[in-house]
């Protein structure tokens, strides 16, 4: 009685937090211009460039040393992508490296990312963050997004997914910490979001175990990956 009380108390405050946001972008008309362009066919359209930037969650590892590129969700989103815009043609940018933190990302990102010319960026940092601490985090990620606001390229910004290793309901945990932080320079920003920490406690708070959605203590399954694609195929819809 007293786990399920939790939960339930748990799943309100949840709730509360939830209706409290006040995302600084709409996910439905954010890109707009680019989804126009990935309507537009040959021979009037252009290459679209998709960069992640990030740590082994993006880069596709699952269970260490396996990286199962295809089903980790920057190609889930190419696959979902071409069903909606079947005459686009888009690069999947991948510039992720396992063990990374955004101290590290930010020291390569004007060379190994903007190079690239992106048309959208989504950085996820979060869960390699925590032995960088808050303060030096949150100076790295706003590095990253003001050099990218500078050449006016659309950004997503990601919260962690899980580490088994951190109860997702304890309040206030060092990844809900992080969480909160990149929701506050995407306001500040007004840059796009993705609350993957929040779509996975959502899951627990619905009675599903947040090991179903992983492949190992601190890297999503096919599963735990498609949560993420399915909130990032929203700015494109």
């Amino acid at each position: 009685m007293k786990k399920f009380s939790f939960i339930l108390l748990s799943a309100l405050i949840f709730s509360f937090h939830l209706r409290g946001q006040n995302p600084a972008v709409d996910p439905s008309n954010y890109l707009d211009e680019i989804k126009n362009q990935l309507k537009i066919e040959w021979p009037k359209n252009r290459t679209i460039n998709l960069v992640f930037h990030g740590h082994s969650v993006p880069a596709g590892f699952f269970k260490t040393p396996v990286v199962n590129t295809l089903s980790s969700y920057p190609y889930q989103v190419l696959k979902e992508l071409k069903a909606i815009y079947p005459f686009a043609v888009i690069n999947i940018i991948n510039t992720s490296i396992g063990g990374e933190n955004s101290l590290s990302g930010e020291k390569r990102f004007k060379s190994e990312v903007l190079t690239h010319n992106p048309d959208v960026l989504f950085i996820d940092y979060a869960l390699n963050d925590r032995g960088a601490g808050l303060e030096k985090a949150r100076a790295a990620w706003q590095s990253m997004i003001k050099s990218a606001l500078k050449k006016n390229i659309k950004i997503i910004l990601l919260t962690p997914s899980p580490d088994q290793r951190v109860d997702i309901l304890e309040p206030n945990n060092i990844l809900d910490q992080h969480a909160d932080q990149i929701k506050e320079l995407a306001l500040e920003n007004k840059v796009g979001l993705i609350d993957s920490y929040g779509l996975f406690k959502k899951k627990v708070l619905e009675g599903k175990e947040v090991s179903s959605y992983m492949s190992q203590v601190n890297h999503p399954n096919e599963a735990g990956h498609q949560l993420i694609t399915d909130e990032i195929i929203k700015y494109f819809q």
